[in-house]
């Protein structure tokens, strides 16, 4: 039962999130190959002045760096 949770910053609208639940649903389903009703998505907000302490902490930019992380991309900047 894969469940997804993702953080971002207050001011998306219901309808935005209620469609990024779904597409991140689909693409569950299709690479782990397994029905919808096993798939949770959950949505945290968390306030831009916390974001750093909050959510980009030391060890998953560590993580981030050697594994996800593509050339330029700094979500701090977003």
């Amino acid at each position: 039962m894969p469940h997804v949770l993702v953080k971002l910053v207050p001011g998306k609208s219901e309808r935005q999130k209620t469609r990024l639940a779904e597409e991140i649903t689909k693409q569950v389903v299709k690479v782990l190959n397994c029905g919808e009703d096993a798939v949770s998505v959950a949505f945290e907000e968390v306030e831009q002045q916390d974001w750093a302490e909050k959510v980009y902490k030391p060890e998953i930019q560590d993580k981030w760096n050697t594994i996800y992380k593509k050339p330029g991309y700094n979500p701090l900047e977003n």
